[in-house]
């Protein structure tokens, strides 16, 4: 059993999720108190080591205090959390039975965007979309409940759709920070230049390119969307429609004719409110309904 619900804590970590989350907040209200409140919490966690990433500070200091973040990781587990995020952690780990392992492989991710700024192979970069989102989607699923172990393929096959979603949309932010998480042999094999990426030069040859990089992506959202038949039905929802926003990015990414580089590509606010609530309908209909929202 776990101890008392830390409620301040969980409050906090709600707090940092509605303001920052964006469209992960939309999925989560979907889900019982008590398990989006664990939600919260593992988020406010991925958001504190993403702040320490995004912070204007020598490299060295950003890994100093990722290592700070694991040593604390650390004490939470051994009992002694250090702040609200680690208290409500903590808490969400016992009650939900979330490995302590799943949480350094977030660390680890960050790690990796702070030293590695090109992939050279599409096997390299799935490593890397590994520990920033398909861990996260285990984490998730720790939380959803389930029974048969293939909701954790297909959990970390969503992870995998997600974030090369992520990297197509921000194409242009990447390149402007010197980062280029799109796999080299995939340039090349369009006969796509780095410069060219970098210069946001629009041409048949990067068409081609993104027409791939979509339906690559649209393949592992194929892949992914199994594992909603093996959730209990009250947690079907939150991945359910976080596959249709993330899914929905991508048709607008097409609708613009792959041009990620005149504006960010993004979901207005009553859409995203909207598809939520169509879906969470859906989730207490027959299954093959949910199933078509993306």
């Amino acid at each position: 059993m776990a101890n008392a619900i830390p409620t301040e804590a969980y409050e906090h970590c709600q707090r940092i999720t509605k303001a920052e989350a964006k469209n992960f907040y939309y999925a989560f209200i979907t889900l019982p108190k008590a398990k989006r409140l664990a939600i919260y919490a593992a988020y406010a966690f991925c958001r504190l080591c993403d702040d320490i990433a995004d912070e204007p500070l020598e490299l060295d200091e950003k890994l100093r205090q990722l290592g700070d973040v694991e040593d604390k990781l650390e004490q939470a587990k051994n009992g002694h959390p250090d702040g609200p995020v680690y208290e409500a952690l903590a808490h969400a780990v016992q009650a939900y039975g979330i490995p302590w392992e799943d949480l350094i492989e977030v660390i680890r991710g960050v790690e990796m965007d702070l030293t590695i700024t090109r992939y050279e192979t599409f096997e390299d970069l799935r490593a890397y979309c590994y520990r920033v989102a398909s861990v996260i989607g285990l984490i998730c699923i720790q939380v959803f409940g389930y029974k048969d172990p293939k909701v954790r393929e297909y959990a970390i096959e969503l992870g995998l759709a997600m974030q090369l979603t992520n990297i197509l949309r921000d194409i242009r932010e990447d390149a402007e920070m010197g980062r280029v998480y799109l796999p080299q042999e995939d340039l090349a094999r369009f006969g796509y230049s780095e410069e060219q990426l970098m210069a946001g030069e629009l041409n048949e040859e990067f068409t081609n390119f993104m027409k791939f990089q979509v339906a690559r992506a649209r393949e592992y959202f194929t892949k992914g969307k199994r594992l909603l038949k093996l959730l209990p039905m009250r947690t079907r929802a939150c991945p359910s429609v976080l596959g249709g926003i993330y899914s929905r990015l991508l048709d607008r990414i097409e609708d613009k004719d792959y041009d990620v580089y005149e504006r960010r590509i993004s979901l207005p606010p009553r859409e995203k409110l909207f598809m939520t609530v169509r879906i969470w309908a859906q989730s207490y209909v027959p299954l093959e309904r949910v199933i078509t929202a993306w």
